[in-house]
């Protein structure tokens, strides 16, 4: 559970780091690609053997880091479009309840067993990520906007599913670290792609903040999927749960961040939200 918590927290601790991105106006692009170059030298750092590129693509796993590199750009980016059209919190729902994805890999793929009470505590969790994340003055979203949202669903559950799968079936606990590295490399890449063919268009540098501001997110982004995979390897809990905590969680307690940090305001919803996230987090955990 420790492993849990503690990708809960740096997982947290990112939505904080994005608010600050918004408060001393870092360019939001170049941090994100910063985030994952960082990211990736720190899954080197943290890699205690000794690392060999040529054979990096020679690792079962390397094509789905390839994958999952272009998916974690690319899912950014619907969010933010989602944001900016549909708003907040649609992108925010869209995100969260994709825990459905895995959840429902979890018990075709692997015959993972769910009980009464826990299959309540998973329902519960889809109603507890809605009521947290709504607020009072929401978007509505429109039936011809219901795309992104789609796609932001879709391509977050994909991911979430596609860590677990690669974890289960070809990464030996040893080479988290290295295939951590790998994801966040493969996503930097990207990313590098990106700014070049829109640079063509318009050439600008980041600056020193976005730099400070792409460092941190880039540690605890990579200590948040480290802490998750091997939260996935223990024997006490199967991916089902560890993904329905790990999402509830992040929305409860990002949401508790937002209050005593940012002081912002939580409707009654947000805290029905809030009460029955704990209320799901025991009834999957305990169950």
């Amino acid at each position: 559970m420790l492993d849990l918590a503690l990708s809960i927290l740096f997982s947290s601790l990112i939505f904080v780091v994005f608010k600050l991105y918004d408060t001393y106006r870092i360019q939001t692009l170049y941090a994100i690609i910063i985030n994952y170059l960082v990211a990736s030298s720190v899954g080197m750092y943290f890699y205690d053997r000794k690392i060999d590129l040529l054979e990096i693509p020679e690792k079962p796993w390397f094509l789905g880091t390839l994958a999952l590199g272009i998916l974690f750009i690319l899912v950014f980016n619907l969010m933010a479009a989602t944001s900016q059209k549909s708003g907040v919190s649609v992108a925010s729902v869209a995100t969260k309840m994709s825990l459905v994805i895995p959840v429902i890999f979890g018990l075709l793929v692997y015959k993972e067993e769910l009980g009464a009470l826990k299959s309540i505590g998973i329902l519960l969790a889809l109603a507890a990520v809605y009521f947290a994340s709504i607020k009072e003055k929401d978007v509505p979203l429109k039936k011809n906007s219901i795309i992104l949202p789609a796609l932001v669903f879709i391509g977050s559950g994909i991911i979430d599913t596609s860590i677990k799968y690669l974890e289960e079936t070809l990464v030996p606990k040893e080479e988290f670290p290295l295939f951590s590295a790998v994801v966040f490399g493969s996503a930097a890449t990207t990313g590098l792609l990106f700014i070049a063919i829109k640079s063509f268009k318009k050439r600008s540098l980041p600056n020193i903040l976005t730099a400070l501001g792409g460092i941190t997110l880039g540690i605890l982004n990579y200590f948040s999927i480290f802490y998750l995979l091997r939260a996935l390897q223990q024997e006490n809990l199967n991916s089902s749960s560890v993904f329905t905590i790990n999402n509830v969680a992040i929305v409860m307690f990002s949401t508790l961040l937002g209050v005593v940090l940012f002081k912002e305001r939580i409707s009654a919803k947000n805290w029905l939200g809030i009460s029955l996230a704990i209320i799901s987090i025991l009834l999957v955990a305990l169950f």
